[in-house]
């Protein structure tokens, strides 16, 4: 067996306690889908910016463990349909998808040739009820097939909650949920964001943080129930949002 296998099969292993550690066991396929998506991600990664991260170890617990860390904040199985906006190369969406197949999950980025890259990968992986779409969060929220069709909105992407809020929160059905990845402290974001969230008929139901797994970086979460149809308005043209945010 070459070193890189062997190396693999003991990551591979750390990797499964991480996931113990949140209450998730895989399968030796759901083991391998992951495995052919690093592959996939590091090689993309050569000419096109996917990712900072490539190590192994980094990618399956910066990326893939702290994707599914949602489990600790929202019961998956009872969720159906989700909606991943900005997901990039595919986080949290595709862990999700990987580890909890009966999710009928919709991918959204401005970018196509990530798109592109995604169509590899869900392809690659034999994932079904996967929906791929290139295009801008506050077009696609206007389109009746979209608009609060969803049990669970979800991001990763890097912006205020204030803003990703006015981008997601439309896509939530009532009785549905948004779920924010942020990073370390957001007591004073979370403060800022309150009337934005409301207005868009949302509200704050729970602040989580947790520890990836052995380490001592964290991830927090904001959950937020959507409690009442979002205002036609919402959300409004390219570029209004950051410029004019709801306060």
């Amino acid at each position: 067996m070459e070193d890189r296998e062997i190396g693999l099969l003991y990551d591979s292993t750390i990797f499964e306690k991480d996931l113990a550690s949140c209450g998730i066991q895989l399968t030796r396929g759901q083991v391998r889908q992951f495995q052919d998506y690093y592959d996939m991600l590091v090689e993309t990664n050569k000419v096109m910016n996917l990712t900072g991260i490539t190590e192994y170890h980094e990618v399956m617990k910066k990326h893939f463990v702290d994707s599914v860390l949602l489990s600790r904040v929202v019961n998956i199985k009872n969720i159906h349909r989700v909606m991943d906006i900005g997901t990039g190369a595919g986080f949290p969406g595709i862990p999700l998808k990987i580890v909890y197949p009966h999710l009928k999950v919709v991918l959204l980025d401005s970018l196509n040739k990530r798109i592109g890259f995604l169509g590899q990968v869900v392809d690659k992986l034999g994932l079904r009820d996967v929906t791929l779409v290139h295009g801008r969060a506050e077009d696609y929220a206007r389109d009746v097939k979209y608009r609060q069709q969803f049990d669970l909105c979800v991001s990763r992407a890097v912006a205020n909650l204030a803003l990703l809020s006015e981008y997601c929160i439309p896509y939530v059905k009532k009785s549905g949920r948004f779920v924010a990845y942020k990073s370390g402290d957001i007591e004073e974001e979370v403060a800022a964001a309150r009337k934005a969230v409301e207005v868009l008929g949302g509200k704050i139901e729970q602040e989580e943080m947790f520890q990836l797994p052995y380490t001592d970086i964290s991830r927090s979460f904001v959950v937020i129930g959507k409690v009442k149809d979002t205002p036609r308005i919402y959300p409004r043209k390219a570029g209004i949002p950051k410029k004019d945010p709801i306060i």
